[in-house]
């Protein structure tokens, strides 16, 4: 009897790694979760133990090839998905990182950046789909360089390795460790050039970086080498490495133009598919960024993308550190009950807010609260501030690219809340769908790039693969909608000038 073919796939997201293994029918086996830690030690850091990530991420992997072998299925190539813009420097003579990994909610300098964003941004916006932002790698390594011994010891003496969690995985688990980045990834750092898919090599010399230890720049899907077996226990092709957010594209098959995801987890991501155009209006918004969606045989597709960064964790944060609630699940249960649409607002701004600009000084906000306020109300508020932020996010994303949402896809740990879905719905006006399996999304997604041609035709036949489990179209009348994403924003704009404000005063 013929083994079962299958793509193993890792998912390496901010808060925890995963493995599983595809197979042709697009089933999902053999899953392992670990969770990492992030730490948060003072304002405006978020870092994480590269080597913590490294090792997880094997242990998840063995237990994956553990099962498909326990099962008969056959492991013929893998895959592997990322946070973004999250960086790593190492000693690539000990393989040893040389400080904390700096995640992509990091915006320690954000200030450096707003500064050098008055003389770039006008050339960066065209060529990288971006200003500069609140943060780099690049900028965030030449820091270190400059500040920390070990990494300034290790530069001079040709043994730094540098490079995003992409980079920093394919080192240490292909043969012949390749130091090299896919395109999803870089163009998540902020000084990739969309159209010639290169580094824009004149940013990053002004943020101090040496071009050097710049990695090579491949397709998200190709061919990367064969795995070490004496880290994973298996040698097979490794032929798609692509960020997170852009596999969960793939994964829920937003293929075409107009086609739009949502992915909660960690944070909120909103990403519109652009096909091969270029966006009508970039630079619009400081928050809505033109990327590439996945390459691959040299083409590019291209979308634009929204966030709010800490939603998922703020409502880790409710539950493990207030303890309001038992979990997510239970926010979501309470929320259900509440009669109506209340008073509560809750803007998710846990690490700033980046709609209708970027700025990293806002805090949460929970406000409209009163003696009459009950537990489900409060549930219902922190929802809605989620569901307000995606239609702040999709909005942006409509207005940038110049085309229409044909739909949205939900997918990540809080698809599964019918009541934040019909907020979404709602609010938005655009009806939202959650697949079956909704959470394997970047797995899926995946490994379909890895295995279009192999286990599967192309990319199109994938989505045959895909079943739709709810359907949520809009209830709320406009008139009611216009109303609460009025008064919602209001209050964004008036937290957004109190820190200004905040701000001026401390200078």
């Amino acid at each position: 009897m013929a083994q079962r073919k299958a793509i193993l796939a890792i998912d390496e997201g901010t808060t925890g790694t995963r493995a599983a293994w595809v197979d042709e029918s697009g089933d999902v086996g053999g899953l392992h979760y670990e969770r990492l830690a992030v730490s948060a030690p003072r304002h405006r850091v978020v870092e994480q133990d590269a080597a913590e990530i490294l090792s997880k991420t094997i242990i998840a992997v063995r237990h994956t090839l553990a099962d498909a072998q326990s099962k008969g299925v056959a492991i013929v190539s893998m895959a592997i998905a990322t946070q973004r813009a999250t960086s790593v420097v190492w000693d690539t003579r000990t393989g040893q990182p040389l400080a904390p990994a700096v995640v992509w909610q990091d915006t320690r300098y954000a200030d450096d950046l707003a500064e050098l964003g008055k003389a770039w941004n006008g050339a960066l916006i065209p060529r990288v789909g971006r200003g500069t932002g609140v943060r780099t790698p690049y900028l965030t390594a030449a820091r270190q360089i400059q500040d920390n011994p070990a990494v300034r010891e290790a530069y001079r003496a040709g043994r730094l390795g540098f490079g995003t969690i992409d980079t920093w995985l394919i080192w240490n688990l292909v043969q012949g460790r390749p130091l090299v980045s896919t395109a999803t990834n870089a163009t998540s750092s902020g000084a990739y050039d969309l159209r010639a898919h290169s580094y824009a090599h004149d940013y990053i010399d002004a943020l101090g970086f040496p071009a050097e230890l710049l990695p090579e720049l491949r397709d998200d899907g190709g061919e990367f080498g064969l795995t070490d077996p004496e880290v994973l226990g298996i040698a097979v092709p490794l032929r798609a490495v692509i960020g997170d957010l852009h596999a969960g594209m793939i994964g829920v098959g937003a293929l075409h133009s107009g086609d739009a995801m949502c992915v909660h987890g960690t944070g909120s991501f909103v990403d519109l598919n652009m096909g091969t155009a270029q966006p009508d209006n970039p630079g619009r918004y400081d928050g809505a960024l033109s990327l590439v969606a996945w390459r691959s045989g040299g083409l590019s597709r291209y979308s634009i993308e929204t966030f709010t960064a800490a939603t998922g964790s703020a409502l880790d944060w409710i539950c493990d550190t207030l303890g309001w609630f038992e979990s997510a699940k239970a926010i979501s249960a309470a929320a259900a009950e509440a009669d109506a649409a209340g008073t509560v607002q809750f803007i998710p701004a846990m690490t700033g807010v980046r709609m209708p600009v970027v700025n990293p000084d806002v805090t949460s906000t929970l406000a409209g609260i009163d003696f009459a306020t009950t537990r489900a109300q409060v549930a219902f508020g922190v929802l809605e501030g989620i569901a307000q932020s995606v239609t702040w996010s999709l909005e942006a994303d409509t207005e940038v690219a110049g085309i229409d949402v044909t739909g949205v896809t939900v997918g990540g740990g809080l698809a599964h809340s019918d009541p934040l879905l019909q907020m979404q719905a709602d609010l938005t006006q655009v009806p939202q769908r959650r697949l079956e399996g909704t959470e394997y999304a970047s797995i899926r997604g995946a490994a379909f790039l890895a295995g279009a041609g192999e286990l599967w035709e192309d990319l199109e036949s994938t989505s045959a693969l895909l079943a739709q489990e709810a359907y949520f179209e809009p209830v709320m009348s406009r008139a009611e909608r216009d109303e609460r994403v009025a008064s919602w924003r209001a209050r964004v704009h008036a937290e957004i000038e109190l820190s200004q404000r905040h701000t001026t005063q401390e200078v």
